[in-house]
């Protein structure tokens, strides 16, 4: 749909954290740099998406040997409250396809 003036906008239905969430939903084993290729950010915007929403509780990271994989917390709340109540983790799995995932994919919601 457009604007009145005929331009579609450059707007997204979701912030840079939905979008880093949505990809390590995707895949946990995702590495920064897939991540923010994927969701067009920079690493270093996707390592701060990163911690933010890990001292928020949304994501639980692991250390297996060199690499670092991340778990979605599916039993966190959203934030604002419009969505009061509500959990992420039924929104992710529509958005990430994690029921459609093979082994290993679709990053560990808990």
């Amino acid at each position: 749909m457009s604007n009145p003036d005929g331009s579609t906008g450059n707007w997204t239905l979701l912030t840079g954290h939905g979008h880093v969430l949505v990809e390590i939903a995707r895949d946990s084993r995702a590495r920064i740099r897939d991540i923010a290729a994927a969701v067009d950010l920079t690493e270093r915007t996707v390592q701060a998406i990163v911690a933010d929403l890990e001292a928020a509780g949304y994501l639980i990271r692991t250390r297996v040997g060199r690499r670092t994989m991340y778990a979605v917390n599916q039993e966190s709340l959203f934030r604002h409250p419009a969505q009061d109540g509500h959990r992420v983790g039924p929104f992710l799995a529509l958005l990430s396809g994690a029921g459609d995932a093979g082994p290993g994919e679709g990053g560990e919601l808990r």
